[in-house]
C-alpha cells in the first residue's frame, strides 16, 4: 500500500518515521527550545536510506531534492538569526524522508501554523504594535541584505520566540494523518 503524498506517494512506514521524527522533535523544541544533532542528522541519514532502499536511485533523488528544498528554502532565516539552526537541519531532515513535493507542504503549513502560534502568542503577550515594527525591520533586512537590528534575533533575550519545530512537528502530523486518511 502505497500513501499519496502531495504529488508523489510515499511508503506508510516511511511516513510514519517522519511522524515520529517530527513528534520528537517538537516534544524537545517545546521543552528546551533546542532540536539536537543526535536526532536531525541521523534522521537525515535514516530519511535517505530508507528511500533509497525503497526506489533505488530515484528514491535518493527524491530523498535529496526534499533534503534539499527545506535547507535551501530556510537558510535565509538562519542567516538572518530569525530561526534556530535546529529548526532547520529537522526541515531537512524531514525531506529526506518524504521528498521535495511533500516537503513544499510542509514548508507552507508549517509557515502557516507557525504564523498561528506567533499570532497568538503576540496577543497573548500584548505586543502587537512592537510585533509589526520588527517585521517591518526584517523585512527591510532582507531587502537590503543586511542583518536586522539586535532586538529582532533570537539572540534577544526580550523578543518573543515561536518553537518552529513544534510548528513543523503538528504540520507533519497533520499530513501523516491527512495522507492515511486519503486512502
Amino acid at each position: 500500500m502505497k500513501i499519496r503524498g502531495s504529488g508523489g506517494s510515499l511508503k506508510p512506514i516511511i511516513l510514519g518515521l517522519a511522524v515520529a521524527l517530527a513528534l520528537i522533535a517538537g516534544y524537545t523544541d517545546w521543552r528546551s527550545r533546542r532540536i539536537p544533532n543526535w536526532l536531525t542528522v541521523p534522521g537525515l541519514l535514516i530519511g535517505m536510506s530508507l528511500n533509497t532502499l525503497s526506489g533505488g536511485w530515484a528514491g535518493l533523488k527524491t530523498s535529496l531534492l526534499g533534503a534539499g528544498l527545506g535547507l535551501l528554502v530556510l537558510l535565509p532565516f538562519v542567516f538572518l538569526r530569525s530561526l534556530g539552526a535546529g529548526d532547520w537541519k529537522l526541515a531537512g531532515a524531514l525531506g529526506a524522508f518524504v521528498g521535495w513535493q511533500a516537503m513544499v507542504t510542509l514548508l507552507m503549513g508549517s509557515v502557516f501554523v507557525a504564523g498561528v502560534m506567533a499570532l497568538a502568542l503576540v496577543i497573548y503577550k500584548r505586543r502587537f504594535l512592537q510585533t509589526l515594527r520588527n517585521i517591518g525591520g526584517i523585512l527591510v533586512s532582507m531587502v537590503t541584505f543586511h542583518k536586522p537590528s539586535p532586538e529582532v534575533s533570537l539572540d534577544n533575550p526580550q523578543s518573543l520566540k515561536v518553537p518552529y519545530g513544534v510548528a513543523l512537528a503538528l504540520t507533519t502530523v497533520l499530513f501523516g494523518v491527512h495522507s492515511i486518511w486519503r486512502t
